[in-house]
């Protein structure tokens, strides 16, 4: 697309619209990351039995391996929170674009949203599908802070860059160094949760910069 065209398509919404657009993304992607960190939070803390965050990963608090044991609250807290941050993240990518015309970051935003519901919905017993669409949540959600980053001013732009390269980091680490004493230390629930937590930080961060009236100078 060349910068002409995108200049007009910005163009074709209201300055007042694209104003509550934007602070209406921000919003539901505050929400979406604040939500996300404390419906976990919730659901660990209520927990029926013991739960160890080192040892036992995020999406155990839906269906605890190696049985997939289904127990309640925490389940239902953990699928809702996925399912609910999930459209709020997805709803905010697409009133972002609507609104500032990010293609990159409103693309893997939508991953990201897509990965959570995707997660709310499939547990541990279908492995593979599971698998699959939390590595599409981490993934996207690294990647989206980095995109953000490239068009916010410093230091906003410094902290989304940091937490997008610390989670990218951790995923990899993640992925193919869990043999080693560091990621033998965390745990894979520890190791899972520098994935997660980077994530949800960068959507705050992210959100609480667009929910912000900009300034018009005088």
């Amino acid at each position: 697309m060349t910068g002409g065209r995108l200049a007009a398509e910005v163009e074709r919404v209201p300055g007042d619209a694209a104003s509550r657009m934007r602070i209406a993304a921000g919003v539901l992607l505050l929400l979406g990351g604040a939500g996300t960190l404390l419906g976990i939070v919730t659901a660990e803390a209520l927990y029926p039995v013991t739960f160890d965050p080192g040892v036992n990963t995020v999406s155990d608090l839906a269906a605890m391996r190696p049985e997939n044991l289904v127990r309640q609250p925490s389940a239902a807290i953990f699928d809702t929170t996925m399912i609910a941050m999930g459209v709020c993240i997805g709803a905010g990518a697409l009133l972002l674009h609507r609104s500032e015309r990010r293609r990159a970051t409103t693309i893997w935003l939508l991953g990201l949203a897509a990965g959570m519901v995707g997660v709310g919905f499939v547990h541990g017993d279908h492995l593979a599908a599971h698998t699959a669409l939390a590595y599409l949540a981490f993934l996207s959600g690294g990647i989206s802070a980095w995109c953000a980053a490239g068009w916010q001013r410093a230091p906003v732009s410094w902290a989304l860059r940091a937490l997008g390269t610390f989670a990218l980091g951790a995923l990899i680490g993640y992925t193919l160094l869990q043999d080693t004493a560091a990621m033998r230390a965390l745990g894979e629930g520890g190791a899972e949760r520098l994935v997660v937590y980077p994530v949800v930080l960068a959507l705050v961060v992210l959100g609480t910069t667009l929910a912000r009236p900009r300034r018009v100078r005088a």
